[in-house]
């Protein structure tokens, strides 16, 4: 999997950027192509999604845009291209105060987002996007991560949570982790 490339914009098309990396020109779905500037150095940050018929890259101009949209694809009924019809808004933080809302009309305002899907979001995203107006992690974040990455060491979302009131904040999140595992396994 990659997270992302470092390369020189060699074309600019409505849907898609050509980023040149060592001599290959990989073309990337991206959520607003002209942001980028043709003939300039970038970072894209990448997703890459294969199917049975085809392979394509998905790019985001940050790390939380690519957080956001890996959120959306995980919800039924959200693809690739649905997920960045919704994120090409660039008011992210209109998009997760929506969530939270829970304001179906607004959500359902995106191409091929209808009440169904608008309600699938909000139930399974909702209190689980965290970022500010700049895209960046709330100050929160090092519990958050935590709790993250005990939840990918296979622990439950129920387990998980039970812990949010016995973390203490202001740790780092190895330390956080440590935590966590120490008050799971004496459970």
């Amino acid at each position: 999997m990659y997270d992302y490339f470092k390369g020189l914009i060699t074309y600019i098309s409505p849907s898609y950027i050509v980023l040149e990396v060592n001599g290959i020109g990989y073309s990337i779905l991206a959520v607003n192509p002209f942001s980028y500037e043709e003939g300039k150095e970038a970072t894209v940050y990448v997703y890459q999604a294969v199917r049975e018929d085809s392979q394509q890259l998905f790019g985001f101009n940050t790390r939380e845009e690519k957080e956001i949209f890996l959120r959306l694809i995980s919800v039924s009924g959200i693809g690739p291209k649905s997920a960045l019809g919704i994120l090409a808004g660039k008011d992210h933080q209109g998009l997760l105060e929506a969530i939270e809302r829970e304001d179906v009309k607004y959500l359902t305002k995106f191409p091929g987002v209808g009440k169904k899907t608008a309600q699938q979001i909000i139930l399974d995203l909702k209190g689980k996007l965290s970022f500010n107006e700049s895209d960046t992690p709330r100050k929160n974040a090092p519990k958050e991560e935590a709790l993250e990455a005990l939840k990918a060491l296979g622990y439950s979302e129920k387990e998980v949570n039970s812990l949010k009131d016995q973390l203490t904040e202001g740790k780092s999140t190895e330390e956080y982790i440590s935590l966590g595992l120490k008050l799971l396994l004496k459970k």
